[in-house]
C-alpha cells in the first residue's frame, strides 16, 4: 500500500481524510478527500503529459495546473515517474479490455479482425489524446515504461495467436507472428490516421485496414467451417 510522504512543511494535526494543506495556502482551490484528489491529480497530469511529453513536464507544472501546492502532489506520488507509470497502467488496462471485448465479440474471424482494428482506432480517437501515452511516449528507454507499453501489444497478439492455432493448427510461434502483424498494423494505422487529422471517416478507415488484414489472414486453411464471405 502506498504511504503518503509528508514533507517538513506538512501541518501537525491535519485531518487524514483530506489534503494536508495549510488553511491559508492561496493555491488551493478546495479541500478534497484523498481519493478524489488523487484522481484529480492523475487527470491533470495526463493532460500535461499528453501535451508536452514526459521530459518537458515538471511536477511544478502539474501542481500549478491542479491548483495545489507541490507538497500536496508529493503526498500522493513519490515522483514524476510514479505518476507517469500510474497513467500508463490505466491506459494499458483500458486498451487491453477493449481488445479483449473485440476478440470475444464474434465467432466469425473476419468480424473479429474488424472489431480488433476498430478497437485500436477508437482508442486512438478518444478526445483526451491519452493514446499518445502508449503510442508516442518519449520515455521508451525506461524498463518499467517499456513493460507497460508492451502489455496490450503482447496480450492482443497472443490472444490472436491462440485463435489462429485453434482454427488452423499452425504452431504457436508461427501464429504469434501473424498476431503481431495484425496488432502492429492496426496500431500503426490508427496512430497515423489520428496524426494526419482523421482524413477519412473512422468506419471507412477501419474497413480499409481490416480488409487488408483479412485478405491475408483469411487465406490460411481452417480446421473448422468459416461462415464469412472471402
Amino acid at each position: 500500500m502506498h504511504r503518503p510522504r509528508i514533507g517538513p512543511s506538512a501541518p501537525v494535526g491535519a485531518r487524514p481524510e483530506e489534503d494536508n494543506l495549510p488553511s491559508n495556502d492561496a493555491t488551493i482551490n478546495a479541500r478534497l478527500p484523498r481519493a478524489e484528489r488523487r484522481e484529480q491529480l492523475l487527470a491533470t497530469a495526463q493532460g500535461a503529459f499528453v501535451e508536452s511529453g514526459y521530459h518537458a513536464t515538471s511536477m511544478d507544472e502539474i501542481a500549478e495546473r491542479a491548483g495545489v501546492s507541490k507538497p500536496v502532489l508529493y503526498q500522493h506520488f513519490d515522483g514524476k515517474l510514479e505518476l507517469y507509470l500510474g497513467l500508463l497502467e490505466t491506459q494499458s488496462d483500458l486498451l487491453i479490455s477493449q481488445l479483449e471485448a473485440a476478440l470475444t465479440s464474434s465467432e466469425d474471424n473476419a468480424e473479429r479482425i474488424t472489431a480488433t482494428v476498430r478497437a485500436y482506432f477508437e482508442f486512438a480517437d478518444a478526445p483526451n489524446g491519452a493514446h499518445r501515452l502508449l503510442f508516442e511516449t518519449d520515455l521508451v528507454s525506461e524498463p518499467a515504461v517499456r513493460q507497460l507499453l508492451d502489455r496490450p501489444y503482447r496480450a492482443c497478439a497472443d490472444a490472436v495467436a491462440r485463435l489462429i492455432v485453434e482454427d488452423t493448427g499452425l504452431p504457436f510461434r508461427s501464429a504469434q507472428l501473424l498476431g503481431v502483424s495484425l496488432v502492429g498494423m492496426a496500431q500503426a494505422c490508427a496512430q497515423q490516421w489520428v496524426s494526419e487529422g482523421r482524413p477519412t471517416p473512422l468506419e471507412e478507415a477501419v474497413d480499409l485496414v481490416a480488409t487488408v488484414a483479412w485478405r491475408g489472414l483469411g487465406r490460411f486453411p481452417l480446421n473448422r467451417a468459416e461462415t464469412s464471405a472471402d
